[in-house]
């Protein structure tokens, strides 16, 4: 019988190979089973590596990123769960405009310091939106009137043979919390260019700072949480709307509305992701018999069913 976790430490160090590795350990909602086998990989050819025994030995392949927007089942993920950890950076100053080249596992957060210390705007409402780039592009992340889309020039992905491709930012295909990518479950991002414009570092600053700070004042960012539960529905906030049926504070097990924040569901310490689910069930069922309002969860839930 193949070993797998020996074949995948043939190309990846040892410490980056974890066997039946609780998912709780790798989201922000602290919520998961257990992964068969959890691996980081740093470098591209880690991860051509990773895909090629994965197709040599039929083992299915999850990628994430920072595991910030992610629901994962209780029962676990079977098969690879791949974290991107590549992280690289370069800017290119142009005479009106500056473009980045960031891979997808560089940290959002980090990216919009990075930017008003370049005095780079443009950026700033990445500030306190947690995650990593690839992640953020895959769901044209945003806020305060922003989107990725409007920040994106191209991509690089690999695909699941390992092919490396580009798309120009129409082929993107952008929409409210969605890109093409979420379509494409077998492509990989790698890295993308983004642009921004030139600005002085200490207005950048205090507007990256109010960001931030409008974030802690609003949002439960002391629970676990995997940020905002449900899309909005057109002009509609959806966190009102659940705020409007009573719902806040209302909890199943130890997931719970929360009190500060309709919009968002939080870990109260031991939830499972059965409780979650039932909980956005109920929350979905009694904004259509309130409101006649459908509305559909923004947080992915991935993993055996």
């Amino acid at each position: 019988m193949i070993d797998i976790c020996k074949e995948l430490q043939k190309g990846i160090e040892k410490k980056r190979v974890l066997q039946n590795e609780s998912m709780r350990n790798h989201t922000s909602f602290k919520i998961g089973g257990l992964a068969d086998y959890f691996v980081t990989v740093q470098e591209v050819e880690e991860l051509k590596f990773v895909l090629e025994l994965s197709e040599k030995y039929d083992i299915p392949v999850t990628v994430i990123g920072n595991g910030t927007n992610l629901l994962v089942s209780d029962k676990g993920i079977r098969g690879i769960v791949l974290k991107i950890e590549i992280s690289s950076l370069k800017v290119i100053r142009k005479k009106d405009k500056a473009e980045i080249t960031i891979s997808s596992g560089y940290p959002v957060g980090k990216l919009a310091n990075l930017a008003y210390k370049e005095e780079l705007s443009g950026l700033e409402f990445l500030s306190g939106i947690p995650g990593s780039v690839g992640g953020a592009l895959r769901m044209n992340a945003g806020a305060y009137g922003k989107e990725m889309k409007d920040i994106v020039v191209s991509t690089k992905y690999m695909d699941r043979n390992g092919k490396i491709k580009k798309l120009g930012v129409a082929e993107h295909k952008f929409s409210y919390r969605s890109s093409v990518f979420s379509e494409m479950k077998d492509a990989i991002i790698l890295e993308t260019v983004l642009e921004a414009s030139y600005g002085k570092a200490e207005e950048i600053k205090t507007k990256v700072d109010e960001y931030r700070e409008k974030r802690l004042e609003s949002q439960p960012l002391d629970l676990p949480n995997a940020g905002s539960t449900f899309k909005r529905k057109g002009d509609i906030i959806t966190a009102k709307i659940i705020d409007e049926c009573g719902l806040k504070g209302y909890r199943i097990g130890d997931a719970a509305v929360s009190e500060k924040h309709a919009g968002f569901v939080v870990n109260l310490g031991n939830a499972t992701a059965k409780d979650v689910l039932e909980l956005t069930d109920y929350i979905k069922q009694k904004v259509k018999e309130e409101k006649g309002i459908e509305i559909e969860l923004e947080v992915l839930y991935i993993g055996e069913k």
